[in-house]
Order: structure tokens, then sequence, then C-alpha cells
């Protein structure tokens, strides 16, 4: 039996940080296109984690990862 994730808002963060870096999704794309990302078994929770944390599925994914800092190269 495959073990559930429980995705908190850190670990959702952290998975769409990578996801933009990886210039697979976009920061002003939807949050609701992680969905292809993460298993379908786990969006239910995810979704209950972001309506927690007073997200929508329609804000941006750059709303969700906030400020970012970078260093210069």
């Amino acid at each position: 039996m495959l073990k559930s994730i429980q995705y908190s808002m850190e670990l959702l963060q952290d998975e769409a940080r990578h996801l933009v870096h990886q210039g697979i999704v976009s920061r002003q794309q939807p949050i609701y296109v992680l969905c292809k990302y993460i298993p379908a078994r786990e969006w239910a929770h995810v979704e209950c984690e972001l309506e927690r944390c007073d997200f929508l599925l329609r804000d941006r994914i750059g709303d969700l990862l906030g400020r970012e800092d970078w260093e210069n190269d």
C-alpha cells in the first residue's frame, strides 16, 4: 500500500517553486495547473490546505510563492 503524502503549505510551495525554477509552470499561471503534477489522490488534501490558507485555485502561482529573494550573480 502506498503511503499518502500530507501536503503542508510549505511542501506545496516548495513543489511549486521547483516547477517554476524548472520552467515547467509560470508564476503567472493559476494554482490549479499544479494538479497535473500532484497525485490525484492527494489533490483533495491540497485543495483543503489552500483553502485553509485563504488561497483560491484561480490565484496565481506567484501569489502562492510570495516574494522570492535572488542573489546577484
